[in-house]
């Protein structure tokens, strides 16, 4: 699939907080927990469960979301596709991040191993 400039603008002007209740009750219905979720989010980002919640209440968009964000070096090691694109495809670094995110996400709720998902 291609991305256009607007799927890119949706993306970022997309608020955080919509979309985490989405993680969490995707991770719970097949068998996670919220803690392992954090464990993730705090991988990629750097956010531990305090700042998650800050970021939540603040009602931030992915865009600064994601500035704020300690990238993991190891973030580019993330690929395959996920939503219909392909991850390593992906020219805008936001977009890209967000898909890295939903991901790992993914991965989490079809039971693959939290060192697998790490990228260890």
């Amino acid at each position: 699939m291609k991305i256009t400039p607007e799927h890119n603008e949706r993306i970022a002007k997309m608020t955080f907080s919509s979309v985490y209740p989405h993680y969490i009750t995707k991770v719970e219905s097949k068998g996670r927990t919220i803690e392992e979720l954090h464990q993730v989010i705090e991988w990629l980002t750097g956010f531990d469960a305090q700042k998650l919640q800050e970021l939540i209440d603040e009602k931030v968009t992915f865009e600064i979301f994601f500035k704020r964000a300690k990238l993991n070096p190891n973030a580019n090691l993330i690929k395959g596709v996920i939503c219909g694109y392909r991850i390593e495809e992906i020219e805008n670094p936001l977009t890209k991040q967000t898909r890295y995110l939903d991901k790992l996400v993914d991965e989490l709720a079809k039971g693959r191993k939290m060192e697998k998902i790490l990228r260890q």
